[in-house]
């Protein structure tokens, strides 16, 4: 009886070694600085594909990926502001920032009004003039009991609901003398 664990241990060898095949080890392969027979050229290493665009360099803007220049936060938009961004950063806004911060950025959203923590509103003067890299910053980073939104939003999203963000602080201190005069004629038309 003590003959059969020895036959199965080296039956087992066996299989190891029969199963152990060297093609992945002895595969082809070019060293990319030496000469090759295989293309015309006598190169291993090929041309880099035209637009090829380096792993290193897809976040080479650093304030538009960052809402940061070096440790200062972005007090300038890294993109155009347009009526589409808006749209968009609106749209964007009712979806994500609603539940807690409310239709009008006051801190009142359905979730507040259900127990949660209230964020503060849009419309305090810290926020009103806290760069606008900061609302980048936080929906990027999270701040406080708000957790990031990095994985669910865009960075070309975040900045549209930045500029959304400022629209409605905007428009919480808008003066009729602001409304542009070419303007001001179709206001005064009710409906």
């Amino acid at each position: 009886m003590k003959f059969v664990p020895k036959l199965f241990f080296v039956l087992g060898m066996f299989v190891a070694v029969i199963g152990c095949r060297r093609d992945m080890f002895n595969q082809p392969k070019s060293n990319p600085l030496r000469e090759s027979n295989f293309f015309p050229d006598g190169a291993a290493s090929r041309p880099i594909p035209p637009h090829t665009v380096s792993r290193n360099d897809l976040e080479n803007d650093e304030a538009f990926y960052t809402g940061m220049i070096g440790t200062n936060l972005v007090t300038d938009f890294p993109i155009q502001i347009t009526r589409e961004v808006l749209e968009r950063g609106r749209q964007r806004f009712e979806i994500n920032c609603v539940p807690c911060h409310g239709e009008t950025g006051e801190g009142n959203g359905i979730v507040v009004q259900r127990g949660f923590p209230a964020p503060p509103s849009y419309h305090i003067d810290r926020l009103r003039n806290a760069p606008v890299g900061h609302f980048f910053d936080v929906m990027t980073r999270g701040y406080g009991v708000m957790f990031s939104q990095a994985s669910h939003v865009t960075p070309e999203d975040r900045w549209a609901i930045a500029a959304y963000i400022r629209a409605l602080q905007f428009s919480e201190n808008a003066r009729f003398a602001d409304v542009p005069t070419n303007e001001v004629a179709r206001l005064q038309i009710a409906p």
